[in-house]
């Protein structure tokens, strides 16, 4: 478990966990909280979660969480990374499948000049499509 105090404040509304703190971590772990929402975060296992997305392959300088963070089923609910294209990985907990949130994920073999001139009628078409469940955080 991941004590309050191996963070330290880095400003106003952000904590860092340096990646020294275990040495399976590939980047430093940020929560952006204001500091009741900061203590609230050690209320449940996101903190501990946003650990291990900080172990993930390929982690490209943070990984780091919002103030609305909470326990998710890999990565906490408002989890943010970022992965190296060739190193990297791409994580399904970060893309929402858990509580279909919304976030989508498709790959396709065309390339994005071929898409991009019908990019919003396809965000439409997906998001009609698509059901999604919204789901707001009781703080």
């Amino acid at each position: 478990m991941v004590a309050k105090e191996s963070f330290r404040r880095v400003g106003e509304c952000s904590w860092e966990l340096a990646e020294s703190y275990d040495e399976r971590m590939q980047a430093p772990a940020r929560i952006y909280a204001c500091q009741a929402l900061f203590e609230r975060a050690f209320g449940d296992r996101s903190v501990e979660q946003l650990v291990n997305v900080a172990m993930l392959p390929g982690l490209v300088k943070y990984a780091m969480a919002m103030p609305d963070m909470h326990q998710g089923y890999g990565f906490p609910i408002g989890g943010v990374a970022a992965f190296d294209y060739d190193k990297g990985i791409i994580s399904p907990g970060g893309v929402g499948y858990d509580i279909n949130c919304g976030v989508r994920m498709l790959t396709s073999r065309m390339d994005y000049e071929d898409i991009a001139p019908h990019i919003d009628a396809l965000a439409t078409a997906l998001y009609r499509h698509c059901p999604v469940v919204s789901v707001v955080p009781v703080l």
